[in-house]
């Protein structure tokens, strides 16, 4: 691996990190980049998911103060999100790079459109009492569902939550984004141990990446407190877009 794809790799993983922590869809930077230096789909998926283990825990920690406040939701959230993202992860290494290139776009398609259409999936008010009690029975199914996308396919993960987490958690943007990266630990986490059983990962891209999804997962905390929400999802938004329109000619 050359110097210039490390710092490639290293710049990728630095600015899906930061867009991961600000409203989910970084890892959009990461899966292209890997695909773009020639990495198998699969694997690079799998890669991609290792490498923003790192932000999503260091994401995850500058909203510690707020996990304090909804423990028990998030608790069973938590549960629920490990079971659906094993399921997914195993899903994805019975499929061989053919078929799952062919799904890719429309993937990162559906996750963007989902997103986009997220400020009009309003909440009812009573949900968010019933998720600070850990009662709100239509939260852990539809993230059970969002886990096996989430463990399927890395990419887009982050979109999704908040879109779906958007119908059945109140509260504004920076609670639900709290809920989003907690999730996306253990989601993560649960498809690495099955990627790596798998035998699916390219370390050297992982470990050029992890340093700076790292430092951007940080980072883009620090920026979603400080950015108005309309910029930040008009950006995610567009990426999505753009990237989806690339796997299709690709395709």
């Amino acid at each position: 691996m050359s110097v210039l794809v490390i710092a490639l790799l290293f710049v990728a993983g630095f600015v899906s990190g930061a867009i991961n922590a600000v409203a989910g869809g970084g890892t959009f930077i990461s899966f292209g980049a890997l695909t773009l230096i020639g990495v198998p789909s699969i694997v690079a998926n799998a890669t991609s998911s290792i490498a923003q283990l790192p932000g999503y825990v260091t994401s995850t920690l500058a909203y510690r103060k707020d996990y304090a406040r909804m423990w028990r939701g998030v608790l069973v959230l938590a549960l629920v999100s490990a079971v659906g993202s094993l399921g997914g992860a195993l899903f994805l290494l019975y499929l061989n790079n053919d078929q799952f290139s062919a799904v890719v776009p429309w993937l990162l398609l559906g996750a963007t459109a989902l997103f986009a259409a997220g400020p009009w999936l309003k909440p009812k008010p009573r949900h968010q009492d019933d998720a600070a009690r850990g009662r709100n029975l239509s939260s852990p199914i539809v993230q059970f569902f969002t886990s096996i996308y989430g463990g399927f396919f890395g990419a887009g993960m982050g979109i999704m939550m908040l879109a779906t987490l958007g119908l059945t958690e109140g509260g504004d943007y920076h609670r639900l984004n709290a809920i989003k990266n907690l999730l996306a630990n253990v989601i993560a986490i649960t498809a690495i141990i099955v990627f790596v059983s798998g035998g699916v990962v390219d370390w050297p891209g992982a470990l050029a990446m992890v340093p700076g999804v790292a430092l951007g997962g940080y980072a883009g905390v620090w920026a979603a407190k400080r950015v108005p929400q309309v910029a930040v999802r008009l950006f995610v938004i567009a990426i999505g877009l753009v990237l989806a329109g690339y796997y299709f000619w690709i395709g």
